[in-house]
């Protein structure tokens, strides 16, 4: 057995899997359509978005929109986004036992790491605020490679820690992150507190999807027995 096969990777989305975002990111959404007095999408349809590049999401919420409304809603969404953080306003907490799984997981030889559509100083900045950013030894963000559902950032994942596809599973909450490890040939783990349906995850791909972080371990553990 090559020092490849030893290597056990699990991969996180961050909005919506490891924090709760969404109010953060409705409120910006809001202030950027406020910005350009231009009806506002509604939460719900921001909540599917969450997990594409902005400019993606963005466009996908104004199809019809040129491509320098989207460039400006991207700015508004943007400046909004970091006046939120500068003045403390940021509401992106932790989902319940997502400190004490990544411990465990890490514990018992799983090399973590994310990918998402957060930007690079904004990813680390939320893994910070909530002391687990050593716990991930590679991050993948959409500012650095092709986002989701493009294989990229999990391609770069591997490469980066040297696992293979077989040993590496996604685990997050939208069709997006399900897409992009279908297309990196890597399983997908679905998880029922974001912001996709866990049918929506099952039809593209998941193999499961799992309604809390306690039921990851053992899941992986089982997972890691037959690979």
């Amino acid at each position: 057995m090559n020092e490849a096969e030893h290597i056990r990777l699990a991969v996180f989305d961050c909005d919506g899997t490891l924090v709760d975002s969404q109010h953060s990111i409705i409120g910006s959404m809001h202030a950027a359509f406020d910005g350009l007095n231009m009806a506002r999408a509604t939460d719900e349809a921001v909540r599917r978005v969450v997990g594409l590049p902005l400019l993606d999401a963005i466009a996908r919420l104004v199809p019809d929109a040129s491509v320098e409304t989207v460039e400006r809603l991207r700015d508004g969404y943007s400046a909004a986004w970091l006046e939120m953080r500068d003045n403390g306003g940021l509401d992106e907490p932790l989902y319940p036992g997502t400190t004490e799984t990544l411990a465990e997981l890490e514990s018992t030889g799983w090399v973590l790491g994310v990918a998402t559509g957060k930007g690079h100083r904004g990813l680390v900045g939320t893994l910070e605020k909530h002391d687990v950013l050593d716990r991930f030894q590679t991050l993948q963000t959409a500012d650095r490679a092709r986002g989701k559902p493009h294989p990229e950032m999990l391609i770069r994942a591997m490469e980066e820690t040297g696992a293979e596809p077989a040993n590496t599973v996604m685990i997050g909450d939208t069709t997006f992150d399900v897409e992009m490890a279908v297309a990196a040939d890597v399983m997908a783990i679905g998880v029922s507190w974001g912001y996709h349906e866990s049918r929506e995850l099952t039809d593209a791909g998941a193999c499961t999807v799992v309604n809390a972080y306690g039921e990851l371990p053992a899941l992986l553990a089982e997972i890691r027995e037959k690979r």
